[in-house]
C-alpha cells in the first residue's frame, strides 16, 4: 500500500509545477555544473547540493585543498575547523572510532552520502569512518550543510549533512604511494593509481592500510581498505561502478574514566578486555542519460554489507574475561534512487524517488557461557519522494523543496511485535536576494521530521525484553521535528569571502542525551516536550597578502530544553567554537597553524557538571620536493593542554564524573611520492 502512495505521488511530481535559478557566471560553488571540471563525476549527488544562491547555509570543502593534512586520520578531525563543529575520538588519538557533533547534535542525527548513496546504516542511523580506514583519500570533495537543509536520500538531515563526492576520475593520469609515522606508533602506508579517461575508459584504486597504539592503554587500531571505480563516458550516458571494502580491528575505550583515576594514570582505558572486529563493504552502480540539452536521469543502485562484533565489560576496571559479553552483528543494506532533472535559463526543477531494505542479525554471547544467549533481527524499510525547484526573477532566486518519506521498522526476536510505521511530509523553501555582484543575503525555512533509532527505542538494550503483561518492553517510538530558520549573507570579493548566518531551531519531542550508557555500551537518549537551539555562525577567508591566508570560523550556540515544567540547557553542546587558521605559503613551501577555543559545556541535563573550556594550538608544515614529492609534518596539541569533548555522570558508578582524554603534544610525518 505504501509504495502504491509513493507511485501515486510520483505521479503528481511530475505534474506540479515549481521554481529554480539560474546559475549565474559571476561566482560559482564548485558543485556548479558549467564550474566543475568533470560534471559526470558528481552528477548523481549534484541533484542534491546546495550552490551558488540556495538558501541554505553550507561550506564547500575541496579534499585536495587539505592534502598535506590528510594523512589518514579519522574524517572527523578534518572537520572541526567547520563552524559549530565538534570532535572527540574514544582512544585519544586520531585512529580508531571519532565522532563528531553538529550544533551539538550528534551524527546519527547527520545525514551522509556519497555520490548520493545513504552513508546512516538505517537501524541505528550512524556510520562510522572507522570500518573504511583512509576514506577522504579516495573522495574529491564535501559539501557540509548546517540545518535542515536540502532534501537528501535516506535519513533525516535533522542538524546537517555530510555530502561526499567519490574520486575524480576525469583527473589526469597519475600513481601515488603515501607513508607516514608518528607519535603512539600510528602508521600508513598507501597507494593509489588513477588512469584518467582514455577511449571513454577510467579506473581508480587504492590500498590503505593503518594502525595506532593510540593514547589510551589497550585501545589500538588496525585498518586496512581498498576503494576502485571505474568509468564508462559516452556522449549521451556515463556509466560508473564503485566499490570499496574496509577492515578494522581495534582495542575499545568507549567508557570513560574518572578523574581521580585520570589524574593518577591519563593513559588509563576503562575498558580493559574489550575488542572489536569489523567488515564492511559498499558497492554503486551509477548511470547518466542526457536526454537532451536540457534534461538528465541519473539513476543508482547501490548495497552495503557489514559483519562484525565487539566486547562490552559492564564491570569496568574488573580484568576478569569472564564479565565479558560480546555482541555480533551482521547487515544487508541496499536500493536504488533515481532523479529526473529539468533545466532552462531561468528554472531548474529536480524530481526523484528512493527506495531501501535493510536487515540487521544480533547475536549476545558471553565469554563464559559461549552458547547463544539470544539472536534477533530488526528490519528497516524506507522509500521516499521530493520535488524541488529554483526560479530567478532579477535579483531574486525562489526556492522550494518537498519530500514524503516512509519509514518502516519491525523486529524478529523473544517477544512479539507489531510494524512501527512513520510518514514524514518535509518541506523547506527560501529566497536569495543579490545584493550585488559581490553580496547576497537569503532566508529559509524548513520542517523536517525523524523516526527514533533502536537504540532510542530500547533503552540501550539489544535484546528486547517483555513486561509483566508480556508485551514489548518498549520506550517512545514517536518521531521528532524540527522546525529550522536560517537568515545570512555571503559576500565574495577579490580576497575576501566571507559568511555570516544566523539560525533559529525548534524541536518538537527532541531526543536528548540523558548522560549514562546503556547496557550495551551506547548512550541512553530520552525524549522531552520542547527544546531550541539558536546561534550565529561565521566563516571568514581573508588573502592579506599573496603568501598569507587567514581564516576564521566562529560560533556562538544557545540552548534550552523545557520538560515537565523544568527548564534545562543541552548536553554537550559548548556556547563558544572559535577557530583562527592562518597560512604562509612560498612556492613549495607551506605552514600552518590552527588555534582553537571551545568553551565550557554540561555533561549531565541537570546542568550541575561541565567539561572546562580550553585552548589548542595545532601546526603542520609541507614542502613539495621536484614538483613529486611532498613532506608534511603535523604537530597537535602543542600547548599540551589536558581538556576534554566529551564526558557523562555515570550513574552505575556512584554519579561520578567520566571523561574521554584527549591526547597530550604529538606529531606525525608524511611523504607522499607522486609518478
Amino acid at each position: 500500500m505504501k509504495f502504491i502512495q509513493i507511485q501515486l505521488l510520483t505521479l503528481l511530481v511530475f505534474l506540479s509545477s515549481s521554481v529554480y535559478s539560474q546559475e549565474t557566471k559571476e561566482q560559482k560553488s564548485m558543485f556548479d555544473e558549467d564550474s566543475v571540471t568533470a560534471l559526470s563525476e558528481i552528477v548523481i549527488s549534484s541533484s542534491f547540493l546546495a550552490t551558488q544562491y540556495t538558501p541554505v547555509t553550507y561550506e564547500d570543502l575541496l579534499v585536495s585543498d587539505i592534502s598535506f593534512k590528510n594523512v589518514g586520520q579519522e574524517p572527523s578531525f578534518l572537520l572541526s575547523e567547520s563552524p559549530s563543529m565538534t570532535v572527540y575520538s574514544d582512544a585519544g588519538g586520531m585512529q580508531g572510532y571519532s565522532y563528531f557533533r553538529l550544533r551539538g547534535i550528534d551524527q546519527s542525527r547527520i545525514n551522509m552520502t556519497l555520490d548520493g548513496v545513504p552513508l546512516n546504516e538505517p537501524e541505528d542511523q550512524g556510520f562510522y569512518f572507522a570500518n573504511f580506514g583512509d576514506f577522504l583519500n579516495s573522495v574529491s570533495a564535501i559539501q557540509i550543510q548546517r540545518g535542515v537543509g536540502t532534501t537528501k536520500n535516506g535519513t533525516a538531515s535533522y542538524a546537517g549533512s555530510l555530502q561526499f563526492a567519490s574520486v575524480n576520475l576525469h583527473d589526469p593520469k597519475y600513481a601515488k604511494v603515501e607513508a607516514g609515522y608518528g607519535s603512539f606508533n600510528s602508521y600508513r602506508v598507501a597507494a593509489e593509481y588513477n588512469s584518467g579517461v582514455k577511449n571513454d575508459k577510467a579506473i581508480y584504486a587504492r590500498i590503505s592500510t593503518l594502525g595506532s597504539d593510540n593514547y589510551k592503554y589497550n585501545a589500538d587500531n588496525q585498518s586496512t581498505s581498498g576503494f576502485v571505480s571505474a568509468g564508462l563516458f559516452k556522449e549521451n550516458y556515463d556509466l560508473r561502478f564503485t566499490t570499496f571494502v574496509g577492515n578494522q580491528q581495534n582495542g575499545l575505550a568507549w567508557a570513560g574514566v574518572s578523574q581521580e583515576q585520570i589524574d593518577i594514570d591519563p593513559r588509563t582505558n576503562a575498558n580493559i578486555n574489550e575488542r572489536d572486529n569489523f567488515t564492511q563493504s559498499f558497492s554503486q552502480l551509477s548511470h547518466k542519460w542526457s536526454l537532451g540539452e536540457r534534461s538528465t536521469l541519473n539513476t543508482s543502485i547501490f548495497y552495503s554489507f557489514v559483519d562484525g562484533n565487539y566486547d562490552y565489560n559492564p564491570v569496568f576496571y574488573d580484568s576478569d574475561p569472564d564479565t565479558l559479553d560480546n555482541y555480533a552483528l551482521r547487515s544487508n543494506f541496499g536500493g536504488f534512487f533515481t532523479n529526473y532533472t529539468y533545466e532552462t535559463e531561468k528554472l531548474k526543477w529536480t524530481t526523484g524517488v528512493l527506495a531501501d531494505w535493510y536487515a540487521r542479525d544480533h547475536n549476545g554471547t558471553n565469554n563464559y557461557d559461549p552458547s547463544l544467549f539470544y539472536k534477533n533481527t530488526g528490519y528497516k524499510n524506507e522509500a521516499s519522494i521530493f520535488t524541488k525547484a529554483m526560479y530567478n526573477i532579477g535579483k531574486f532566486y525562489l526556492f522550494a523543496d518537498l519530500q514524503y518519506r516512509y519509514a518502516s521498522f519491525d523486529y524478529e526476536g523473544d517477544v512479539a511485535f507489531d510494524k512501527l510505521e512513520w510518514n514524514f511530509f518535509n518541506p523547506k523553501g527560501g529566497v536569495t536576494y543579490k545584493a550585488s555582484d559581490f553580496t547576497s543575503l537569503y532566508y529559509t525555512i524548513g520542517r523536517t521530521g525523524r523516526e527514533p533509532t533502536r537504540t532510542d527505542m530500547f533503552g540501550g538494550v539489544d535484546n528486547l525484553l517483555s513486561d509483566s503483561n508480556g508485551a514489548p518492553a518498549i520506550g517512545s517510538t514517536d518521531p521528532e521535528y524540527v522546525v529550522d530558520q536560517e537568515l545570512g549573507v555571503r559576500f565574495n570579493k577579490k580576497q575576501w569571502n566571507v559568511e555570516l548566518n544566523g539560525f533559529y531551531m525548534n524541536f518538537e519531542n527532541e531526543y536528548i542525551l540523558q548522560g549514562p550508557l546503556g547496557p550495551n555500551g551506547l548512550p541512553i537518549t530520552g525524549n522531552v516536550e520542547s527544546s531550541f537551539r539558536t546561534g550565529v555562525e561565521l566563516d571568514a577567508k581573508y588573502s592579506i597578502h599573496p603568501n598569507w591566508d587567514l581564516r576564521n570560523t566562529t560560533s556562538y550556540n544557545y540552548t534550552q530544553v523545557e520538560d515537565q515544567d523544568i527548564k534545562f540547557h543541552h548536553i554537550l553542546t559548548p556556547e563558544w567554537i572559535v577557530n583562527q587558521d592562518i597560512v604562509y605559503h612560498q612556492g613549495k613551501f607551506e605552514v600552518g597553524t590552527t588555534l582553537r577555543y571551545q568553551s565550557e559545556s554540561y555533561i549531565d541535563n541537570a546542568n550541575e557538571n561541565t567539561i572546562d573550556g580550553y585552548f589548542t594550538i595545532n601546526a603542520r608544515v609541507s614542502y613539495i620536493i621536484n614538483k613529486n614529492i611532498q613532506v608534511s609534518v603535523l604537530g597537535n596539541n602543542l600547548t599540551n593542554a589536558s581538556y576534554y569533548n566529551y564526558g557523562y555522570v555515570d550513574t552505575w558508578d556512584n554519579n561520578t564524573n567520566k571523561y574521554l582524554v584527549t591526547a597530550p603534544v604529538n606529531f606525525y610525518g608524511n611523504i607522499a611520492v607522486t609518478f
